[in-house]
Parts: structure tokens; sequence; C-alpha cells
């Protein structure tokens, strides 16, 4: 069996039996890295059953990372994971950074390599398959491509992306349900799709609605009890519960994260921090949430494991 398949078959596995978990980076006080305060958080994420580990992603400030932090990030998360669940890490930029990353990650061990959008500018469609050629030519890990912000995917162009050697899946982030439909109908059968919305729960329903069930979760980064059960209730069909955790915890934490740019990163951090993990600050551009808004925080976060029977 060729790496590519069993990469995608483990990960078709893991997206069936919990949620994709995208670790945060730690950082120290001052803003360097935090290895040791990373690896105790992987460990605790490991713990509570996610599908597959996605270090240095959209979530892990891999746009802040230089390649030698990256390299550590990849690496420490491999060696919790000990082949347990999929690592797939994050690479981007334009493709010849892209592939600089993509190097690292396989010297690290990575399973396979999730392709953020590319950096600032808008591009054609023969441009972005162009870029997922590029990196495929170079690097033997399977490749999933991020359409989201200036990256956005037409039927014609997944059907090319999905026949290069390499490329498994899509995750989205646009949530436009009929262009994901349309892509989803002109994919292969084999290929992987992910729900990628900004608190992919509030849209989980929908994104499964058109054939995507699969979705990655920041709660899980502070609230695995949160996320895990939400999981468990939408997969059982409870949907009572599933509207209740919406309504009492998820859109009201959706709210406060759409007060300030960033807080989808910023607000997920504090709220790590609020549970004792040792994630630390983010690096800027971003900023940490106000002492007003970390309070909010603290009392909707108290409120959410309540309902799922945690504490804070």
């Amino acid at each position: 069996m060729s790496l590519e398949s069993d990469t995608a078959r483990r990960l078709r596995e893991g997206m069936a039996r919990g949620v994709l978990s995208f670790p945060l980076t730690s950082f120290h006080e001052d803003g360097s890295l935090d290895p040791d305060g990373f690896r105790a958080h992987v460990a605790d994420r490991l713990a509570t059953g996610p599908g597959a580990l996605f270090p240095a992603c959209g979530t892990g400030e891999f746009f802040s990372l230089d390649e030698d932090e990256y390299r550590q990030v990849v690496s420490v998360a491999v060696e919790e994971a000990g082949g347990r669940v999929p690592v797939v890490a994050g690479t981007g930029y334009g493709w010849a950074q892209a592939v600089r990353f993509a190097r690292i990650a396989e010297e690290a061990g990575a399973d396979a390599l999730l392709v953020l959008p590319h950096y600032l500018i808008a591009a054609p469609q023969n441009g972005l398959v162009a870029q997922l050629e590029q990196i495929a030519a170079r690097t033997r890990l399977p490749l999933i491509a991020y359409q989201r912000g200036q990256v956005a995917f037409t039927a014609e162009s997944l059907r090319r992306i999905a026949s290069l050697p390499g490329v498994i899946g899509l995750k989205d982030g646009h949530s436009d349900l009929d262009r994901l439909q349309r892509l989803t109908l002109a994919a292969p059968e084999d290929f992987l799709f992910f729900n990628g919305a900004l608190t992919a729960e509030v849209q989980a329903r929908a994104y499964a609605a058109v054939g995507v069930p699969a979705y990655s979760s920041a709660v899980h980064a502070f609230a695995p009890e949160i996320a895990n059960a939400f999981f468990a209730a939408l997969a059982d069909g409870d949907h009572g519960t599933v509207d209740k955790l919406l309504r009492d915890f998820y859109i009201p934490f959706v709210e406060l994260r759409d007060r300030v740019p960033g807080y989808s990163v910023s607000l997920v951090k504090a709220a790590a921090r609020l549970r004792g993990h040792p994630v630390g600050p983010v690096r800027a551009p971003l900023t940490d949430p106000s002492a007003a808004d970390r309070a909010e925080l603290r009392t909707l976060l108290a409120a959410g494991l309540d309902l799922v029977g945690a504490a804070l």
C-alpha cells in the first residue's frame, strides 16, 4: 500500500471516531518558543482521543514560526503521537518556501501536510493548481489543500488537484455550501473533505448535509470535554444536546470571538490558559484578549463545561 493511501485511510478512520485537533503552539512570556509547554499541551490533547493531530497550522500560529521553531513543534507532535494518530503539519507561503517547510516536516516524521493559503495575493485557478503541483512534485508527503481567503477552487480545478499524485484531500474554510457541494460531487470517491470553518461545530450539521462530516475543533484545544460531547451528540443524532451546546456555549463563544480580529487564535489561547495549559501568549501581529473579554470568557467557559458535567 502506498504512503498516500495508507495516510488517507488512517485519516478517514480518525475522522470517524473523533474531532481533528489543532494544538496551540506554546510561547514563553518573552515570546520565545516553549517546547516543554507545547509537549505538555499535545500530550493532554492526545489523551482525549482526537482523530488526528494538526500541529503548526493556523491555530498553531504557523505564520509566526521560523524554520527551526517549526522543526521543534512538528518533532514534538510526532514524538508525542507515537504513531497513534496521523500528524498533519502545516505548510504555506509561496511554493518554494512551502517546500522548505515540507522537507522539515518530512524529516521530523509527519504523516502529511496541510497546505495553507498562499501569502498576500490573489491568483487565477491555473496558478492555484500549479502551486500544489510544485509542492507535490517536491515532497513524498501527502497533501491536503486548504481553501479560505484568496484560495477558492472551482469544480474543474478540484478535479485537477485530486488527480495529482499525493493530493488526498481538501479543507474548506469558506462555508459556501453551494460551491462545496459542487466540489464534493466533482471529487473522486476516496478524496477527503474537511470542515475548516471557524468554530466548525456551529456549521457541522450543514457541512455534513453536503457530505463533509469531519471537522477541526478549536474548542478541543481548551475544552475537549465540550468538543467530544458535541461530536458524540452529533454522531448519535442527539439534536437536543447539539442545540443546547450550540445555543448556550458555541454561539456565545463565536460572538465573543468575532469582536476582535485574531481572536480565533488568541481567545482560544486565553481559554487554554484558564484551564491551566502552558501555552503562553500569542505572537504579534495577534494580541491577547482584553481583561474584560477574558472575564467574559471565563464565565462562558465555566458555563459550557457545566453543560457536559465538567469544571473549570
